[in-house]
Formats: C-alpha cells, structure tokens, sequence
C-alpha cells in the first residue's frame, strides 16, 4: 500500500501569505488520497506583529495554533507532523525544518535572529533534518551545503527549471532531496509531497524515511 505526504503546507491562521484554514486543508488532502501533512507555517520577520519582531519566541502559542488546529481536525485516519520553514532577518532564503517538537520552539530563543551554521548544529543536537526550500528562487542565495541536510528538488510554486536545478545542485552535493506543494491556497492543492510504501506516525518515522530516501517524489505541475 501507497502512502502520500504533503511537506510543505501554509495555514492561513498563522502565515500571512496563507488562505486556507486548518480544518479546510485537511478535508481538501483527504480527499486527495492524502495519509498525512508536515505543517511548515513560516517562522519569519513576516509573520509576527511588529511589536514581536525581536522576540517572537514569546508568540509561539500563536505560531503552533495552525498545528494545533489540524491535529485536532484530523481524526484517526489522518496524520499531521510539526515542521517550520524558517527564515532569518535581512534575507530571502527559507529552510524546511522536519523533525522538530514544540519543545524546540519554545526553548530555541530567537530563531530570526540564528544563522544557517547555528541553525544546523542545534537541528542536530535534536536530530532533525534540515532543507533549503526552493534554493533557485529570485533573490535567493544558495547556502553552504554543510549546513543543510538536503534540498527541496521540487516546490509547486516553482517553475519546472528552477526546480531541475534545484536537483541538480541537491546531486552535486549529493544532499537529500525532497517535494512539497507549497501549499497556500487551493490551487496549490496536491502538486508535490513524498509517497511511502510505509505509513509514517510520529517525528522518528518520518525522519527515517527521509533519511533513507526510499520514496517517489510527488511532481504536479
């Protein structure tokens, strides 16, 4: 039995750019054959008031409440994992962080404020994985490739030659790769994510699939 996963997906209660509430989005993926999701709602300069600019470690209830609320709506038959896309002051560049709890939120302090070498050595400390999404985006810098585990090789926003790109640098540096919809808003629905031979339940399962690379990519353009 086939197993599909969404690893990247925007709520509209927390990241700005988002349209689709919790509840919604998990009805919508169900019906698209879906087993589960990785909730990757922004953690950027973008997402907190201003006010919580230099401290948004203080607005993580407001952050984990698009989680929250699609773990709730998703029933039995469906799984919902905490991921983030992280972005840091002054930049344009994003990483897809798999394997986090929200232990590793509250505690993290500032994570605007943490660079790629920073962000990477503490991943490690708790063994999750990092991404670089979308690496060859407008205004986006590709990173050290020692400081990320693998790169998203395919984003539903993202025209189909950046994308070979993407998979190409993933390859030359001979990184993980991975798949995600971007999910924003309904068109967006079901272009990308990972299809398993395994149904995933918790934060272990899901990092050693992506670990062992022993998935087909989801590419819908």
């Amino acid at each position: 039995m086939e197993y599909k996963y969404e690893m990247h997906c925007h709520t509209g209660c927390v990241s700005r750019c988002g349209r689709v509430e919790p509840e919604e989005i998990v009805k919508l993926y169900k019906e698209k054959g879906y087993s589960g999701i990785v909730v990757t709602d922004h953690y950027s300069p973008m997402t907190f008031k201003v006010s919580r600019l230099a401290c948004p470690q203080k607005e993580i209830d407001f952050y984990l409440s698009g989680y929250r609320r699609m773990k709730k709506a998703a029933g039995d038959d469906f799984d919902v994992f905490l991921g983030v896309e992280l972005r840091h002051y002054f930049t344009a560049n994003d990483y897809l962080i798999y394997g986090i709890d929200e232990d590793f939120l509250y505690n993290g302090g500032n994570l605007l404020n943490v660079w790629e070498k920073e962000v990477f050595e503490r991943s490690k400390e708790k063994g999750c994985l990092v991404f670089q999404a979308h690496p060859f985006r407008t205004g986006i810098r590709r990173c050290n490739p020692d400081y990320i585990d693998g790169v998203e090789v395919f984003n539903g926003k993202t025209e189909k030659s950046l994308n070979e790109k993407a998979l190409d640098w993933a390859k030359e540096n001979n990184k993980l790769i991975v798949s995600g919809s971007d999910f924003h808003t309904v068109k967006n629905l079901a272009k990308g994510g990972i299809i398993t031979n395994k149904k995933m339940k918790d934060n272990s399962e899901l990092l050693t699939v992506l670990k062992s690379q022993d998935f087909k990519l989801i590419e819908n353009y």
